[in-house]
This record gives C-alpha cells, sequence and structure tokens, in this order.
C-alpha cells in the first residue's frame, strides 16, 4: 500500500513540475535576469513566418521592436566597389566540398573555382508559386545550387511564389518590385565577368553594372574584405541559413548551415560571417534561410532541410552549371 502511494506521489509530483515549468519557464525568458537568452528567442522568433507567435504572446510590439533595433544596430551597409575587384579566370572547372561545424550547428560548404559558371534559376511558376531548389537545379542542368532570394509568404502557405525583390537572369530583368529610378536595391549579383556585388544600389544604377545574374535578399556580412557586423550576431537569433560569397581570386562560395534540430540547431549571421572570413571571403551575404536552405549537389541535396515536408519551394536559386 505504502509503495502505491509512493508512486502515485511520484507521479502527481512530475506532472506538477511539468505544468510549473511550463508555465514558469517563459516568464523567466522574457521577463527574466537572463536578457541574451530573451534576445536571442526574440530575433529567432521573429525573422520566421510562422514562429512569431513564441515572442509576441508575451511581449509587447514595443518591447519587440526595440529589442530588434538593438540586436541589428551592429551591422553595417554599403555596396562592393566592383573597381577593387581584380582577378584572372583560369575556367578552372573544379569544385570542393567541404563539411562545416559549429558548437551548434552542422552544415556544408562549395568552393566553385570558375565564378563565370554562377546563374540564377527561377521558378517556372512565378509568381504564383515556386519550386523546390532541386527541381529548378535540374531543369537547368546544374551540378551544385543553394536557394537564393527570399519571397512573401502569402496565408503563410508556403508557395514561395511570389519573389522579393529583383530577378535578373542572362542580363535581363525577369522580374522586379522596384518602380522608382532612386529606389534602393538589395542587390546580390554578379557581373559578366564573374564579379559578386553585394549590398544597396539605387535601381537607376543598375543597368550600369553589368550584371548579369542577380537577386535580392540580405544583408551583407562582408563588403570589399571588410565585415560588416561590427557588434553582437547579427540581430536574427539562430536558424538554418544559406549564404553566397566570393574570394578575391574569383572563387564562389556556396554555404548551407543546418537548423532546428538535435544535431544541429542553428547559426546566428555572425556566425556565417565567420565562416565566410574563414575561408577568404572578400565579399559575402546572406540568403534566405530558415525552411528555405537547401544545398544540391550532383543530383541530390546533400543537407538536412528543416522543414518536415523537405525541401520547401522557393522562387529562385543560385547554381553552377
Amino acid at each position: 500500500m505504502g509503495s502505491r502511494i509512493t508512486l502515485k506521489n511520484a507521479i502527481l509530483f512530475i506532472i506538477f513540475e511539468m505544468l510549473f515549468t511550463s508555465v514558469t519557464l517563459p516568464y523567466l525568458i522574457f521577463y527574466g535576469p537572463f536578457t541574451h537568452v530573451r534576445d536571442t528567442v526574440v530575433t529567432t522568433a521573429m525573422t520566421t513566418f510562422k514562429h512569431q507567435y513564441i515572442a509576441t504572446l508575451f511581449l509587447p510590439k514595443d518591447v519587440i521592436d526595440k529589442i530588434l533595433a538593438s540586436n541589428s544596430s551592429g551591422i553595417k551597409s554599403g555596396s562592393t566597389d566592383k573597381n577593387l575587384i581584380n582577378f584572372k579566370n583560369n575556367h578552372d572547372n573544379a569544385i570542393d566540398l567541404y563539411n562545416i561545424s559549429g558548437k551548434h550547428f552542422k552544415g556544408k560548404l562549395l568552393l566553385i573555382h570558375d565564378p563565370t559558371r554562377i546563374k540564377v534559376g527561377y521558378s517556372a511558376y512565378i509568381p504564383k508559386k515556386g519550386e523546390t531548389t532541386s527541381s529548378i537545379a535540374k531543369r537547368n542542368g546544374a551540378i551544385a545550387a543553394i536557394n537564393a532570394g527570399g519571397f512573401v509568404d502569402d496565408g503563410m502557405k508556403g508557395t514561395g511564389g511570389t519573389p522579393q525583390g529583383i530577378i535578373i537572369h542572362n542580363g535581363k530583368i525577369v522580374y522586379s518590385t522596384y518602380t522608382n529610378s532612386n529606389d534602393n536595391v538589395s542587390l546580390i549579383g554578379f557581373t559578366s565577368d564573374g564579379k559578386l556585388l553585394v549590398g544597396h544600389y539605387k535601381y537607376s544604377v543598375i543597368p550600369l553594372l553589368s550584371i548579369k545574374e542577380a537577386v535580392s535578399f540580405g544583408p551583407a556580412l562582408i563588403i570589399d574584405g571588410k565585415p560588416m557586423i561590427q557588434k553582437g550576431d547579427g540581430g536574427w537569433g539562430i536558424a538554418p541559413r544559406t549564404a553566397i560569397g566570393q574570394r578575391k581570386d574569383g572563387t564562389v562560395i556556396f554555404l548551407v548551415i543546418d537548423g532546428r534540430s538535435i544535431k544541429s540547431v542553428g547559426a546566428t549571421l555572425k556566425d556565417v560571417q565567420d565562416i565566410m572570413l574563414k575561408f577568404g571571403a572578400y565579399n559575402a551575404v546572406n540568403l534566405d534561410g530558415g525552411s528555405s536552405t537547401t544545398m544540391y549537389f550532383k543530383g541530390k541535396v546533400i543537407n538536412n532541410p528543416s522543414d518536415a515536408l523537405g525541401e520547401r519551394m522557393v522562387p529562385t536559386i543560385f547554381y553552377a552549371k
């Protein structure tokens, strides 16, 4: 009889502890003394489409806005000076694959030695819906690819059909949400001779840059050899990441970091910047991440997309022919 009472009490105690923790933990996170933990949770939640409620349920909008502004204030802005990029392209066909790891993440990195191989691929159904990275890659005969620009997720359906910003392919503007010549374009573009330009440019200047392939996203992480995140972690929390960069010798860097799993929680923008610097990036920029993060290489997806359904549909990719 006594053992039954003890077992019953133990079960009740465990249930009580679980309920107590579930109720008090959120308040400890959002209103406790650990502001760094609070800021990480808020910035991570607010840079997703589906999980912003994690922050909005416990904090008012003005507090969230203050946290976001404070944590993103350490990122400088600017644009690449293409006159500082000079390399002799030997059209080396090599592509090198590296496994990437950190304290709380794992990922993949590709070095593509010939920058003129890089193209922008896009969904055949824009603006109605996107396609998976691997589908766009296969249709274009790509050997390597990563997801690229962002999109407006109407109704949080994850269709990836309405791109944000600009899409340029083979020197022609395929799609653009910019209309005014003075609009500030968030540009990630390759010139006809393979130079990667990142940052913000006036819409009227785009035709003068000899851009052959481009999408929009950001923020820029490295410009003209200088890291843009001067303090903090970039203010976007921890998540799956995709990024693209270029060394001074022209070599293009494709990077993906897996996230939202026990094996790989995700990375901050500062983590991505540090990896790009380690691999010699002279210019580098963040691409759409989260559930979109995908790397395709030699006929298959080689990372672990975080969406439970597998690859997410996206509007654009960068690929190597």
